[in-house]
């Protein structure tokens, strides 16, 4: 199945995939998509009180520098997405720039961060659940609202990717209620704090330097801004997407900075006790600058608006892995590909990928479960995996431009694209060094360096599995091929 708006075919045609998608997703649906998987409204319940106890509320200049870094970086994939309308993101476009070894080893990593990323979404979104419902916490009860957010998750997914749009469309709504309504309010008829203390730490990070102390601080903003990507994660089920893809790409960065920008400072300067705070002594700050705001009524109103945020995200995070499982298995890369390329004749979408979404992030949440204090680790790593992945892809995108390759999709950087590329790899390559800094040197071995191991355990099973199994050879589809796909596109249209 090839676009509708190019005569070349870019996708394998090869192996049956079970059926075919549908385009039931327009430009809102699939901005919808974007902007609930970065869910800025999430990041301010999950992050803020990491930021403010970690680098104080000048944390939040992250959430610039990051909104900037990983423009440039959509930017690129926008170019990308542009001349290989394909599902599943990352993966084919890595073919597609590289080869099939080294797409097979960015699909991993991203497929085990996706993973990742939807327990701690889950994970953090479950205080919300028991404070709206008053159910009193435990690790019990943390597992099963965890989980149950993922069945939610799954439940939407599988009823077909017109639901799919409707739901997440909802969820940008309530993200936008969220946080620009509570945002502007909170700024305009609740501020106990004068703006300057945004460039002031209170205290956090104690005796280290502060320039230390805000680098600690960069998962503020470097855990926000992806999500992005999963618009074109479901391109073969979107209408007109070299043209509409690019542009929601860029909206979700764009809106859900803004957003999220207005919401911390909100939330920041109504807070009535600030420093006590970023002191660490409140576990849950949200919930208390609202009490202290706007009250029970508007307190239960908010946490209503964030559990449906948070079950949007999960859904969004599950179609995109969804789609990277599915065209990881339509070229029969993955054990089981057989099962798990099946598309579902009824709702049109990966039945079985999906199955698969839910089963193992759920998995997941039982070590959680054993591990309490493990959910930041587990979190920074899946920021570095993501990361990691998304830098793949811009790195290949960079050596085409070397090779000559002049992107030939409805929408590219034309001459500025070489410099923006090269901008957004030093911008990738800088944000993986920072996230892979060792822990506080009080820490043991294990818990100093456990994102790197974690990286390293995944590069290694990746590697161990690719050079033991070959699954590269399981496909003939093409691959490394974007400078002679630009070349026939130019010549179709001139023709």
């Amino acid at each position: 199945m090839s676009s509708v708006q190019d005569p070349v075919p870019l996708q394998p045609q090869h192996g049956a995939s079970g059926g075919e998608f549908r385009r039931d997703m327009g430009l809102l649906s699939t901005l919808s998509l974007g902007f609930t998987y970065l869910s800025p409204l999430a990041a301010i319940c999950a992050l803020m009180p990491f930021a403010l106890v970690t680098g104080g509320p000048s944390a939040i200049w992250w959430i610039a520098i990051a909104a900037v870094g990983q423009l440039l970086v959509a930017l690129v994939f926008g170019e990308v997405v542009s001349q290989y309308p394909i599902s599943g993101g990352l993966y084919p476009w890595s073919r597609r720039l590289w080869g099939r070894k080294y797409a097979w080893l960015a699909a991993w990593i991203y497929l085990a961060a996706l993973i990742v990323t939807i327990t701690s979404v889950a994970q953090f979104g479950v205080v919300f659940v028991t404070s709206f419902f008053g159910i009193e916490w435990s690790t019990t009860v943390n597992l099963v609202v965890a989980v149950a957010l993922i069945v939610a998750g799954f439940v939407i997914n599988i009823a077909g990717t017109r639901t799919l749009g409707t739901v997440v469309k909802v969820g940008f709504f309530a993200e936008i209620a969220g946080v620009i309504v509570y945002g502007v309010y909170l700024l305009v008829f609740e501020r106990h704090n004068s703006p300057s203390v945004f460039f002031d730490s209170l205290g956090a990070g104690g005796d280290a330097s502060y320039f230390s102390t805000f680098l600690l601080a960069g998962l503020t903003g470097l855990f926000l801004f992806y999500g992005f990507e999963a618009c074109g994660d479901v391109a073969e089920e979107v209408s007109d997407p070299a043209r509409q893809i690019p542009k929601a790409m860029y909206l979700t960065i764009v809106v859900g900075g803004g957003s999220a920008a207005l919401g911390f400072i909100g939330f920041i300067l109504a807070a009535p006790d600030l420093q006590s705070i970023v002191d660490g002594e409140v576990a849950d700050p949200v919930s208390a600058i609202l009490d202290a705001t706007v009250g029970t009524v508007g307190t239960k109103v908010f946490l209503g608006i964030a559990i449906t945020v948070f079950v949007a995200c999960i859904l969004s995070l599950q179609a995109a892995l969804s789609r990277l499982i599915f065209s990881f298995s339509r070229d029969d890369m993955l054990p089981g590909s057989r099962w798990l390329k099946v598309v579902d004749q009824r709702s049109q979408v990966p039945r079985n990928a999906l199955i698969l979404c839910c089963v193992l992030p759920s998995v997941l949440c039982l070590w959680v479960y054993f591990q309490a204090d493990s959910l930041t680790r587990i979190t920074s790593f899946a920021v570095i995996a993501i990361y990691v992945a998304f830098q793949m892809v811009v790195l290949a995108a960079l050596r085409q431009r070397l090779k000559g390759w002049r992107p030939a999709g409805p929408w590219n950087l034309g001459a500025a694209g070489f410099a923006v590329n090269v901008a957004a790899l030093v911008y990738g390559v800088l944000a993986i060094i920072l996230l892979a800094r060792p822990g506080d040197a009080s820490l043991g071995f294990v818990d100093r360096y456990v994102v790197l191991l974690g990286l390293g355990v995944v590069l290694v099973a990746g590697l161990v599995f690719m050079v033991l199994a070959k699954p590269y050879e399981n496909s003939e589809g093409p691959e490394g091929d974007a400078v002679e796909v630009a070349a026939r596109l130019r010549s179709s249209h001139r023709s």
